[in-house]
């Protein structure tokens, strides 16, 4: 029997009701196996969202839904993703256990090949380019794995409805069509959206709950004037404690953090490292930039000197490389960390409440005092098969029992049950089994294209309560990604871009962390005039063009 609730078995009848009476909506789950029993055919969904078309749910039948593909040669696919490998054999028991339900049910082996994290753009692309067929499933992302320039190039292959239908039936039915919408280039899909997974990269600040009191701040961090009273207070009470060891990269998350929270300005992914381009949330089709115009980047830049002069960070920030204030955090030694909501809630909080017992740490997230947040584009992770592959087909069922078979579900994710993670009855979570430590039985899979929450098995070790306390409290302010279906052109003006990049980095370093000379009026028109001057208008101007021929 698989752990599915309650609740998820009713949702599963109802859509199998649902199909059988009104042919219309996505398919249910269907409960086939067990995770650590026998071998499964993929459950499809429990959750009854629209599907890819009404037709495609009304043909899967969730007992065997792939019925009619001949399987009867054997393939062997590559799944490409990113990460250091593991040496430690793990990954290979777990693939092994992965195979064995891949060869009996659709006679494929699955390989898996890293793209380990050194220069791994460069070297994922170049992967890409060869087109020689050594890879076939590969893990993407509009935002920071470059699949739109890919997809142009050609390095990605075309996904037809029929085919998506027929290979990857399950994932069809389960992704809306506006959804699909967002993963077309010149009307064809190139993507399975990773669009059924909750989480939240959004950054912010984490700090002590203890000590936002002793500061005066009885409900927490919830600005950036907070903050600087924060960290006052800190260097008062705490004089052996530095506020934040910083090393001197966080200027993007920091100046992209202020924008958040003092303006309505929401950036386009994938145009420039410093996210400068974009609209607002009442009309994020009408192009501007809080970097290039207004008043808030001269505030921004006196609270960064204020700091400075604090001594929030220690004086030569800029070439402090090679420090972890997370660990300094977790020894007392700082009062801060600047991530996101997941290593909030999934790292630093569970590790602080056993090594700092009573810090209670908070999170203050950019966009708090606006409400400016916008989800995660869906996108940001998704799976894609390579031009080249000389078997596709048998890659998108690869794909969807990835996605939806709850045995191989958990294996990619999590890994062995009783290796990598034990399950507990009791709290309905995984856990680590004793002695578990990653060197010795971590696995890097790094399934990040294609997670599912109707699979998911909560992490034991995170503070889930404090969590879906913070998902409510987004959940009332969140916007969705505006800018889903806009894939650009940028080879008119790739030059400025880069351009902008170089004058934008060397700036910000400077302003983000107070290291300027004179005032901050005087370095944000110094900073501007030079984005003037490599055509920051130019890149405004054709970037308008493209969003009005897409949205208006």
């Amino acid at each position: 029997m698989s752990r599915l609730s309650k609740k998820m078995m009713a949702l599963l009848l109802t859509g199998v009701m649902t199909m059988s009476l009104a042919a219309c909506g996505s398919s249910g789950s269907t409960e086939t196996g067990s995770s650590s029993g026998s071998t499964t055919t993929p459950a499809a969904s429990t959750e009854a969202s629209e599907g890819g078309s009404e037709a495609a749910d009304a043909e899967v039948d969730p007992n065997n839904p792939y019925a009619g593909i001949d399987t009867s040669e054997h393939v062997t696919i590559t799944y490409m993703t990113v990460g250091d490998a593991k040496t430690n054999g793990e990954q290979e028991a777990a693939l092994a256990e992965i195979n064995k339900i891949l060869e009996s049910e659709i006679n494929t082996t699955l390989e898996v090949y890293n793209i380990g994290w050194t220069d791994y753009l460069s070297n994922y692309n170049l992967t890409l380019a060869q087109m020689d067929g050594s890879v076939d499933l590969v893990g993407t992302g509009t935002d920071w794995l470059d699949a739109w320039p890919n997809a142009q190039q050609g390095a990605f292959l075309e996904l037809s409805e029929d085919m998506l239908k027929t290979y990857a039936p399950l994932t069809y039915a389960q992704v809306p069509a506006e959804n699909w919408d967002k993963c077309k280039y010149n009307g064809e899909i190139y993507f399975l959206p990773e669009d059924h997974f909750t989480q939240w990269t959004n950054h912010g600040f984490m700090y002590r709950m203890d000590w936002a009191k002793e500061a005066g701040l009885e409900n927490g961090v919830h600005s950036w004037e907070d903050l600087t009273t924060y960290f006052k207070s800190v260097k008062e009470k705490h004089p052996d404690v530095l506020p934040w060891d910083s090393d001197g990269t966080h200027n993007v998350q920091l100046v992209g953090g202020w924008m958040a929270s003092h303006t309505d300005f929401i950036s386009i992914d994938g145009i420039c490292a410093g996210a400068l381009y974009g609209g607002r949330t009442n009309d994020p089709y009408t192009l501007w930039s809080p970097f290039y115009e207004g008043d808030e980047l001269v505030e921004f830049a006196k609270m960064m000197k204020e700091w400075d002069t604090l001594g929030v960070w220690k004086t030569d920030v800029l070439n402090n490389t090679g420090v972890d204030n997370r660990e300094e955090m977790l020894q007392g030694q700082t009062s801060v960390d600047q991530h996101h909501t997941e290593t909030w809630y999934g790292t630093v909080r569970p590790r602080m409440d056993k090594e700092q017992p009573g810090s209670d740490v908070g999170f203050f997230w950019f966009g708090e005092e606006t409400g400016n947040l916008v989800a995660l584009n869906i996108t940001h992770g998704a799976m894609a098969i390579s031009a080249a592959s000389k078997n596709p087909e048998r890659a998108l069922m690869v794909a969807d029992y990835l996605r939806n078979n709850e045995e191989v579900y958990h294996l990619i994710c999590y890994g062995r049950e009783g290796e990598q993670y034990v399950y507990d009855e009791a709290t309905g979570t995984r856990q680590q089994p004793e002695g578990y430590t990653d060197e010795g039985k971590g696995i890097a899979f790094n399934y990040w294209w294609g997670r599912n929450d109707d699979l998911e098995i909560p992490d034991g070790k995170r503070d889930l309560v404090s969590y879906e306390a913070l998902c409510a409290e987004y959940d009332k302010v969140k916007i969705d990604y505006p800018y889903g279906k806009l894939v650009l052109d940028l080879s008119a003006i790739q030059s400025n871009i880069n351009n902008i990049n170089e004058i934008h980095d060397n700036y910000m370093k400077k302003i983000s962390y107070g290291k300027y000379d004179g005032s901050a009026e005087d370095i944000v028109a110094e900073y501007r005039a030079a984005l003037q001057s490599a055509g920051f208008e130019t890149v405004l101007e054709e970037l308008q063009k493209q969003v009005d021929a897409v949205y208006k």
